[in-house]
């Protein structure tokens, strides 16, 4: 099947699309703002696409994410006829694997170069030494953190940072501030995604800890920030702790 129209439900594939083969993208949810200027149909979010608007655009095929999506929403576009590829990404090596499967086997397009340069960059990667352990917070009220089984983990892992709850059940579980305060963390990670962490919100509740403020983007996206994540991430980690 010759694939001309893909809706996207995963920011992070938009960009991927969007890079390799501009023409190809249908539509896109509101939260897809990557690449810069994308014109596309808004169809949603990610957690509320309009499904019945996607039905009836009669896309080629939709992309979608475990995690980023709700199974309901993906079991009615599948019941209305529509061709769904969903993605799981819980480690690195996993996003490549999956970012080919959707551009080559889903889309019909040729590895992008984009890609394999990825690759290459993080075949390099210089951990940051000594090795540290972090705390990564992605919410507040209530407080959660990175778990077990995250991509987002899998990325510091490869850049010289331990997630210090890498151990814990849940991928991510809700920690109270206090144990996260006492956890004999060398350093607390906040991402602005997928919530606004900044200078002025995080850094303040937790005194005597030092603070990598990072590109959500960079470090929780799989898409073509892959190739600029090891140098963008290890910057800000080796200022929080110079």
């Amino acid at each position: 099947m010759t694939v001309r129209r893909v809706v996207s439900l995963v920011p992070s594939l938009t960009e991927a699309i969007a890079v390799t083969e501009p023409g190809l993208l249908l539509a896109a949810t509101d939260w897809c703002e990557q690449p810069a200027g994308l014109d596309v149909l808004r169809i949603g979010g990610t957690k509320n696409p309009d499904v019945v608007r996607i039905a009836a655009l009669a896309p080629d095929l939709v992309v979608a994410n475990e995690e980023e999506n709700r199974p309901a929403d993906l079991a009615a576009l599948r019941a209305a006829g529509v061709r769904v590829m969903v993605t799981e990404v819980r480690s690195l090596e996993q996003g490549f694997g999956e970012l080919e499967r959707v551009l080559v086997t889903g889309c019909g397009l040729a590895r992008p170069g984009w890609l394999d340069e990825a690759r290459q960059t993080w075949r390099e990667v210089r951990p940051v030494t000594p090795p540290l352990r972090a705390v990564v917070p992605v919410w507040r009220r209530p407080w959660m953190v990175l778990g077990r089984d995250t991509f987002a983990g899998d990325v510091l892992a490869r850049l010289g940072v331990t997630n210090v709850h890498a151990g814990h059940a849940e991928r991510y579980p809700r920690v109270p501030l206090p144990e996260l305060t006492a956890s004999g963390a060398d350093l607390v990670v906040l991402p602005d995604e997928p919530y606004r962490f900044s200078r002025d919100d995080g850094p303040e509740a937790f005194p005597g800890i030092p603070s990598a403020l990072v590109s959500g983007r960079h470090l929780t996206w799989y898409g073509p920030s892959l190739g600029q994540a090891p140098q963008v991430l290890g910057a800000a980690l080796r200022a929080a702790v110079r």
